[in-house]
């Protein structure tokens, strides 16, 4: 459980980075406190993406990891970034990605810090 929270922060932090850096991944609310509700379930989101559809992607794509020499990881996670936007839409969350260049972008942010953040925070070796 400890694990799952930990990974959520880091998610949440990522995706706040990259919100902060690129003007076109945005999000809305009226309240600190609700952009903040809003984050958290954003990351709950992007963490499911990233565990259920992601692999099975990789798995169907994995020629083209090879043929790029693993490049194409770039593509996948703008991928995620997007498909995550558009739940956050049809679950009335105020989280946006505008376009196909800020997603591969924004992933790339997001990869890096997520890296960072899991390093940083507390891992529970259970």
């Amino acid at each position: 459980m400890r694990n799952f929270v930990v990974k959520t922060i880091a998610n949440a932090g990522a995706l706040a980075v990259a919100i902060w850096l690129i003007n076109d991944i945005t999000l809305t609310g009226d309240s600190t406190g609700k952009k903040a509700l809003a984050l958290v379930v954003v990351a709950l989101i992007f963490g499911v993406v990233n565990f259920v559809v992601k692999p099975i992607v990789q798995l169907l794509t994995l020629p083209l990891f090879i043929v790029t020499l693993g490049l194409f990881t770039l593509v996948v996670n703008a991928l995620m970034l997007l498909l995550t936007s558009w739940l956050a839409d049809k679950l009335d969350l105020s989280f946006h990605v505008d376009g196909f260049w800020t997603a591969v972008l924004g992933g790339l942010i997001i990869s890096v810090v997520s890296w960072a953040l899991n390093m940083a925070l507390p891992d529970d070796k259970d």
